[in-house]
């Protein structure tokens, strides 16, 4: 089963302000263990929405309204993902459980999303 941790931007993530060394340590451990654990399928981090396009589509079947960004409210943003392959819904989650504050100032949000 595919599950998604799909980790929320913060303010710190869309001012591009992640570089801490404890921070790094302990995703990239993480990063390991799931790789150790064969359950890793990708894993990868998004720039900030400043240099992001968001396309809307307000009418069936017409052309998309593009907005260049940045894009003001962080909660609908995303900084990055874990794609992980385990048994069961309890597994992904405990995998979840197992991350680290991924913004690590303590604003950081995880989504944990079973993928079609």
């Amino acid at each position: 089963m595919l599950f998604m941790l799909v980790v929320k931007a913060s303010k710190n993530s869309e001012g591009d302000n992640l570089s801490r060394p404890d921070l790094e340590e302990a995703m990239d451990k993480y990063n390991d263990d799931l790789v150790e654990a064969g359950i890793r399928v990708m894993a990868k981090g998004l720039h900030p929405s400043s240099n992001a396009y968001r396309l809307n589509f307000p009418e069936h079947n017409g052309k998309p309204v593009v907005t260049e960004g940045p894009f003001l409210d962080s909660n609908d943003l995303i900084a990055g993902f874990i794609l992980i392959d385990v048994e069961s819904k309890e597994e992904a989650l405990k995998w979840a459980l197992r991350m680290p504050d991924p913004m690590g100032y303590g604003e950081g949000q995880i989504d944990l999303r079973q993928v079609y």
